[in-house]
């Protein structure tokens, strides 16, 4: 098969040009740069992704191939979570990387990239100096973006203004109804209530295997936190400000005291629930190595990360007070109550992919919600 010619085009109207692969169609999206070396198709599959063009800095994509069924759906575990994939589904609307492998070589793949993104209906570029699109978001800041194919272009989506995509990437909840999830040992009879953004599987694994009962309720649904222990609140894609019945809900059960836990997104609606501001990062942190400092020990940690926003520090009340920095540029990566079982982070704990260093806040976490019971 004759390979087509693509393009990415950002919308201060600069262009990078390369050759098409997976999916044949255009696509437009917010367009990110990923500085991590491994974890792929993990980070395609984290629903805090969605909406975005995937630019990918590594030097190649694809050698390790995918371990997925070969309709391109995943495998499952006994709990029903995907194996190898963070959702069911890739998440991003579009990847553009350097070079592809097209003969994955890893003992567990089924599909190669490009067949599994074609299989999932994603368009992709490769041969793109991937670095210079870096280059060039760091400079100017996150863009919004559109994949154009030679033969798709001239259907009119060449004429599609970039202007009215939306940035935010949050276009409605995946899970309707409330799931429920019961570890396979350990059982403390903790029930937790997740509140679903955007989870990652691993983080109701890393809840699980510490003995919790997950109830994993969509992020639009009421819910009434007499009814557990404890609330986590879920990372996921979009401005945290547009969660606005989410954050009027997390609002009132901070008067109940009972213990709260916010990951990614979930920290920046925590931190909007207890009255600090939000703001947009220029180019956000989207990579398996960024370091925090734990204020608390001054201990630096290697975290795994994928957000746009952060908390404005000097807006936080009086009784919250900064957890984690990011010892790149001093931003919030975390925030803690000093009167009140309440915290969360920016990064990723359960890491998938990156370190999973952090996992210890989860054991924090825990304690605080044993200390409750």
């Amino acid at each position: 098969m004759d390979k087509l010619h693509a393009k990415l085009v950002l919308e201060d109207g600069s262009e990078f040009s390369g050759w098409a692969f997976g999916k044949n169609k255009c696509a437009a999206g917010e367009v990110v740069f990923n500085t991590g070396m491994s974890g792929l198709t993990q980070a395609l599959t984290d629903p805090g992704c969605k909406g975005q063009i995937f630019v990918s800095t590594w030097t190649i994509a694809g050698n390790c191939g995918v371990n997925v069924n070969k309709n391109g759906s995943p495998f499952f575990d006994e709990q029903g979570l995907p194996l190898a994939l963070e959702s069911e589904k890739i998440q991003v609307t579009g990847l553009i990387i350097s070079d592809l492998c097209e003969t994955p070589s890893h003992y567990s793949a089924k599909l190669s990239l490009s067949s599994w993104m074609e299989k999932q209906k994603v368009p992709g570029i490769y041969g793109v100096d991937t670095r210079a699109v870096a280059i060039r978001l760091r400079e100017q800041g996150t863009m919004r973006g559109k994949i154009l194919i030679e033969e798709k272009a001239n259907k009119g989506f060449s004429d599609v203004s970039l202007k009215k995509i939306n940035q935010s990437n949050h276009d409605g909840v995946e899970l309707k109804e409330i799931k429920t999830y019961f570890p396979a040992s350990k059982k403390l009879n903790i029930k937790i209530a997740l509140i679903d953004c955007g989870v990652k599987a691993n983080v109701i694994r890393c809840l699980l295997d510490r003995g919790a009962e997950v109830h994993r309720i969509p992020c639009n649904l009421d819910i009434n936190i007499n009814d557990y222990d404890a609330l986590l609140i879920s990372s996921g894609p979009g401005d945290p400000k547009e969660y606005k019945k989410l954050i009027e809900a997390v609002r009132k059960m901070l008067s109940l005291s009972k213990p709260i836990f916010g990951i990614g997104l979930g920290n920046l609606i925590l931190a909007l629930a207890a009255g600090a501001d939000t703001y947009k990062l220029p180019f956000g942190h989207r990579s398996q190595n960024q370091p925090s400092i734990d204020k608390e020990s001054e201990r630096c940690y290697v975290t795994s990360q994928n957000h746009g926003f952060a908390v404005r520090e000097d807006s936080l009340l009086q009784n919250w007070k900064t957890w984690f920095t990011n010892a790149n540029d001093g931003t919030v990566e975390g925030i803690i109550c000093v009167d009140k079982p309440f915290s969360a982070v920016q990064f990723n704990p359960e890491g998938c992919p990156g370190s999973r260093d952090v996992e210890f806040v989860f054991d924090r976490f825990f304690n605080q919600v044993k200390e409750k019971k």
